[in-house]
This record gives structure tokens, C-alpha cells and sequence, in this order.
């Protein structure tokens, strides 16, 4: 089974833990475990923390989109804001990004909660878009486990 979901958030700071909560009840009644559920929801409140601070004066909106099928959860949270810097190295890798830096932070937490992250750009649009997946634990009662 699958499970698949989208939301379309206002960019303000009452989204973040909404967008939270909704990935935590899913998970929860999907049955994945909850150390794994934390992880993922920590990295989505930094992911939607970041859309709501660096999205632009002219964005106000955000979405994220969560898919859960079989060993994987795959997240995703796009923006319509000016979009991550084009330089040859990206300040937004773990290796250029100092541990003190009072900026990217955020991007750093992600990349060690999640297994595989992805930092880039909307083509055409503007924006960024942050994706990153992890694979899934699910607990011994799990009602949706690995069934397709």
C-alpha cells in the first residue's frame, strides 16, 4: 500500500507544526516506527521552517508533499521564493557550511536525519525545492506495513 499526500501551506510559522503533525499522525497510523517518524518529521519542520524564512516577500505559500510506499519515505517541500544560490559551491552542503554558521543550520540537520537529500531550484519557476528520503522501520503491529 501506498500513501500519498500534498499540502498547500500559507508561509508563516503556524504551518510548521501543522505540516509536522499531519506526517507524524500518517506515519503513526500507517504503523512506521517512531524513531524513524521523528526523524523524518524533524527534517520536514526544518525543510518548512526554511520556506517560510527564506521564501521571498512576494511568496505566500509553500507545499509539501509526502509519499509513503513500502520501505521508503520520500518528502518534499517547494517554495516560489528567489531559490537556493547558483555559485560553483553551494554553501548548502554539509562541507561548506561551517557548524557555528548561523545560517544553514537547518540544511545540515536534514542531511543526517534523512538517507538521500536533495537541494535545487524550481526550473523555470523560481523557488527551491528541498527533497529527501529515509528508508522506513515499521513497527511488529503494523497495519500497512509491506503490503501491496
Amino acid at each position: 500500500m501506498s500513501i500519498w499526500w500534498s499540502l498547500h501551506l500559507r508561509r508563516e510559522a503556524a504551518s510548521v507544526p501543522l505540516a509536522r503533525r499531519l506526517l507524524l499522525g500518517t506515519m503513526e497510523t500507517a504503523g512506521v516506527d517512531p524513531d524513524t517518524s521523528y526523524d523524518l518529521s524533524l527534517a520536514l519542520g526544518e525543510a518548512c521552517a526554511n520556506a517560510v524564512e527564506h521564501a521571498g516577500e512576494g511568496s505566500a505559500e509553500f507545499r509539501v508533499t509526502a509519499y509513503l510506499d513500502g520501505e521508503k519515505c520520500r518528502i518534499e517541500v517547494a517554495d516560489s521564493g528567489p531559490g537556493f544560490p547558483q555559485e560553483p559551491v553551494c554553501a548548502i552542503t554539509t562541507n561548506t557550511v561551517p557548524v557555528d554558521a548561523e545560517s544553514g543550520r537547518g540544511l545540515r540537520l536534514i542531511e543526517e536525519l534523512a538517507d538521500h537529500v536533495h537541494f535545487g531550484n524550481r526550473a523555470g519557476r523560481g523557488g527551491a525545492v528541498v527533497s529527501f528520503d529515509k528508508s522506513v522501520k515499521w513497527r511488529a503491529d503494523a497495519p500497512v506495513a509491506l503490503t501491496t
